[in-house]
């Protein structure tokens, strides 16, 4: 297909749709397009220069008027000033909440339609934000006014019909792995560091909000038979992570729990692990679950949202009701009783990962989506 103009706009923080988003940008630049990224700060997975990508960073200024900057009028002046210098073909924004009214507010203000928005929808701005009644008639608005909507599972597509009773056109377009990065492989150095020549390794990496349950992960991992001497890896923080922390102590955990905190190589943790846990009680697609699968760790999780959509029940993972705290011991105790399966679940995850969710393949459908919409009428 010919180069395209495109703009992006996301959150820049670690959630999974900022780091989505932007390596989606980098790979439609490094396939050629030019891409112009849109965020109030510059996102954590484009930390160096790229020739390909013009990063737009919005401002707000301060006025003792308003109680709260109004960023998304900030956001919308800058997609109108690159949209009119720049002519871009899509401007595709992840989040209804404000990215997509921000994209609409920018095209009207331009008074024609040569740019086409494409709204992604993550999850919160449905299943949080979708029943709030703040936002009750924006959202609906805002996906009637996009060219093409995206949603990142089935369930949440479904989902999305339900709470807004929408009938419009939904493009299923799961997130994706980057499989060159998270890969099967064993690194001794860093295995050895988190006790994994002596203990297998059960990691659990969220933002320990409580939307994740981090507590049902230590619950789960302290009903767990101490015959296996097995260690639970913590990666990231957030403020579910004092209460885990007293829950460790309550249960004297203390010498099997290593608390690694926020970090950037997660992909060198993930492939030391013998085992993933993500008891979350809410996951529209499961970008974590999705990045142990691709490293060739089985995964341990709930049977939620769009989670059975990444991990098949009985091949790559075990799956268990949500807040069913000794069945997730029970999945992690058949696992770890056997090494065998352990290689087995964690080289169909690996094929699923690079067979359904690879990068190469999202890349494909996003821009067969996009050149479906250049040149269609208004």
């Amino acid at each position: 297909m010919s180069a395209l103009r495109i703009g992006i706009a996301c959150y820049p923080t670690y959630g999974g749709s900022g780091v989505l988003a932007t390596e989606l940008g980098l790979a439609l630049a490094d396939h050629g397009h030019e891409v112009h990224l849109f965020s109030y700060a510059r996102p954590t997975r484009l930390a160096a220069f790229h020739s390909g990508i013009q990063f737009h960073n919005v401002t707000v200024s301060s006025y003792p008027l308003f109680e709260y900057p109004p960023y998304d009028l900030a956001l919308s002046s800058v997609m109108r000033q690159v949209m009119a210098e720049r002519e871009l073909d899509i401007l595709h924004v992840h989040y209804a909440v404000p990215h997509s009214m921000c994209a609409y507010v920018a095209r009207e203000m331009l008074g024609n339609c040569r740019t086409k928005i494409v709204t992604t929808l993550h999850g919160t701005d449905i299943t949080i934000l979708g029943r709030d009644p703040s936002y009750r008639d924006v959202i609906p608005f805002a996906l009637r006014k996009s060219d093409a909507v995206v949603s990142v599972s089935q369930w949440l597509a479904d989902e999305t019909r339900a709470v807004f009773d929408y009938g419009g056109k939904i493009h299923v377009l799961p997130n994706f792995v980057d499989e060159t990065r998270f890969c099967p492989r064993r690194d001794d150095r860093v295995r050895n560091e988190l006790g994994g020549d002596k203990h297998p390794l059960v990691v659990h990496m969220s933002n320990f909000r409580s939307l994740k349950r981090p507590i049902d992960a230590v619950e789960a991992f302290n009903k767990l038979d101490r015959k296996h001497g097995a260690r639970l890896v913590l990666v990231g923080e957030g403020p579910e992570m004092t209460n885990v922390r007293e829950l460790v102590c309550r249960y004297e955990l203390g010498d099997s729990v290593l608390f690694l905190g926020a970090i950037d190589a997660v992909e060198d943790v993930l492939a030391a692990a013998d085992v993933a846990l993500f008891p979350t009680e809410s996951e529209s697609f499961g970008l974590a679950a999705l990045e142990a699968l691709s490293s060739a760790v089985p995964v341990v999780a709930t049977q939620v949202g769009g989670l059975p959509e990444v991990v098949e029940h009985g091949v790559c993972g075990l799956l268990a009701p949500v807040g069913d705290t000794d069945m997730l011991a029970a999945h992690l105790d058949t696992l770890l009783s056997d090494r065998t399966k352990i290689a087995q679940f964690g080289a169909a995850g690996r094929e699923r990962a690079t067979e359904l969710f690879s990068l190469k393949r999202s890349l494909q459908q996003h821009e067969a989506l996009y050149e479906s919409l250049v040149g269609a009428p208004c």
